[in-house]
């Protein structure tokens, strides 16, 4: 599996939600993994996490001989990564605090290891600014569950090396990820921007007291939703023209974009909003606790990626630079 890419171990610095995603994906590959974290509880949650991840990797496929088991966690982050091949970071999105952990990690990683950073808004020429070796840096983005979902955004700053962005997209393909090469450096990246506007506007229908919480999400589920999983929005409006595709369907529905139908700017989070979005998807959940809920989404993706992958065209063009 590694041939092409000779990265056989790999660190993971922040245990969290995303980065215990990376590890169960990388354990579940036949990747050596350690992890640190700061935090005083962060192996035992990090090993709950991976015993919760495991039966939804074994259902999707596993390498041979892994186990949850083999991780190896080091509270020294300098000694975690001193060995790396790889090293990606997942610390809060706090640009001070980014550039003191990529700079720590940079000053203690082998020369030729690739840092990776998880960061879902900041540009990679911004972190670049807090490295000893921005040329080995880019931004690896992920969607939760890490272990899961395919999508993994891949963002170079002014200083990547072209090499370097070449044998990540390799190493994230050998994990069974589908890089998305992003062609220009922008805050939020691609995936993150598209989910932002629609997560504004439901806010807006949700203050307006236009449909609930719950009556949004299901909008999405049994609309949109079901078909953006096989084709994505520009697919599906293509096929809204009907033979003649998207010409007809710019034709006859592209004046709809000059009508007010959406507000792009956010509303102000008072209170009263809080409290509705906060009550609604309380009172949606029921007593389902988030852990019961995410295994409930666990077995929904395991099932709806073995649908996806029978139907998905491989979208090439969006896979290269």
């Amino acid at each position: 599996m590694n041939q092409k890419t000779n990265i056989s171990q790999i660190a993971v610095v922040g245990t969290g939600v995303i980065g215990a995603g990376w590890i169960a994906r990388c354990l579940a590959h036949g990747i050596q993994v350690i992890a640190t974290d700061p935090a005083p509880d962060a192996e035992a949650n990090l090993r709950k996490s991976l015993q919760q991840a495991w039966p939804s990797l074994e259902k999707t496929g596993i390498s041979p001989g892994t186990s949850p088991e083999d991780l190896i966690f080091e509270t020294d982050m300098a000694k975690a990564v001193e060995k790396a091949d790889l090293i990606q970071e997942n610390v809060p999105e706090v640009l001070e605090l980014k550039h003191q952990v990529l700079g720590a990690i940079s000053q203690a990683c082998r020369k030729d290891a690739i840092i990776a950073s998880s960061t879902s808004g900041i540009t990679p020429s911004v972190l670049q600014q807090g490295c000893h070796c921005p040329e080995r840096l880019l931004v690896a983005h992920p969607f939760n569950p890490v272990y899961l979902l395919p999508l993994v955004e891949l963002v170079a700053g002014e200083k990547t090396e072209p090499a370097v962005l070449t044998r990540a997209e390799s190493f994230y393909k050998e994990i069974g990820m589908k890089p998305l090469i992003v062609r220009r450096e922008v805050e939020g990246h691609v995936a993150d921007r598209l989910m932002e506007a629609l997560w504004r506007e439901a806010l807006h229908i949700v203050n307006e007291d236009i449909a609930t919480t719950e009556e949004i999400d299901a909008a999405i589920i049994y609309g949109a939703g079901l078909r953006w999983a096989q084709m994505g929005p520009f697919l599906t409006f293509h096929m809204a023209g009907g033979e003649a595709g998207m010409r007809h369907m710019l034709k006859q529905f592209g004046p709809a974009l000059k009508l007010p139908w959406t507000k792009l700017e956010a509303p102000e989070l008072t209170e009263d909003l809080k409290e509705k979005v906060i009550n609604g998807c309380e009172t949606h959940a029921g007593n389902k606790s988030v852990t019961a809920l995410a295994a409930k989404r666990d077995e929904f993706l395991v099932e709806v990626l073995q649908l996806a992958e029978k139907y998905w065209p491989e979208p090439q063009s969006i896979m290269k630079k």
